[in-house]
């Protein structure tokens, strides 16, 4: 299985990172504001799934990228670091689709089916997400212990996290729906999620 001394440690980083504001916490902060947080919650469904599937194909595919060409990680690592740090910007400067709507967020009621899809597809073609796990999860993989033991204790504890964050982002949004109409709140939400996302992309980088 896993360490407990190592799951000690991944805990705690990975909470940083899943609480730090990006796509799908964008969303789901959104759908709060917009569909109500029992709705959204169809959206954390297909959220979850799609972590899931992120996380696994990243635990999978990196255990021999580290071990045969260590260079390619690292660039991967500079590359999402660098896309990390661009996203913040534009967050910074309320633009991009990760950016919080500077005017009232108004959406058509979404089915069920509609907001699993959202947040699947969200997930999976989410960049910050392959690039997050790719950086993540191998320092916590043992190369002397069976793999899929070892991932399937990760995800387990990654999905309980993301879908504790989510719930906590549409539950924000619901509550400050009146005081984010104010273009001037908006803008200083952007900007702080936009500082957090450059240092995440600078820790990426050099972590």
């Amino acid at each position: 299985m896993i360490s407990l001394g190592l799951l000690s440690v991944f805990v705690p980083t990975f909470l940083f990172v899943s609480l730090t504001p990006g796509m799908c916490m964008t969303l789901s902060m959104v759908l709060g504001m917009t569909q109500g947080v029992r709705r959204t919650l169809w959206m954390m469904v297909g959220e979850l799934a799609g972590v899931a599937l992120v996380a696994a194909s990243a635990g999978a595919g990196v255990a021999t990228l580290m071990l045969r060409q260590p260079e390619l990680f690292a660039l991967f690592k500079w590359v999402g670091g660098c896309y990390l740090g661009y996203l913040g910007v534009m967050m910074w400067r309320s633009r991009g689709r990760m950016a919080i709507p500077l005017e009232q967020v108004e959406l058509a009621p979404a089915g069920r089916c509609q907001l699993a899809l959202q947040g699947f597809v969200t997930a999976v073609a989410n960049p910050k997400g392959w690039a997050f796990f790719v950086a993540l999860l191998p320092p916590f993989l043992d190369a002397s212990r069976p793999l899929v033991g070892q991932l399937a204790v990760l995800i387990a504890v990654i999905l309980i996290i993301e879908f504790l964050a989510l719930l906590l982002y549409a539950a924000g949004g619901s509550s400050l729906r009146r005081a984010l109409g104010k273009s001037d709140n908006v803008r200083l939400l952007n900007r702080i999620a936009g500082t957090l996302m450059v240092g995440v992309g600078i820790w990426l980088a050099l972590g």
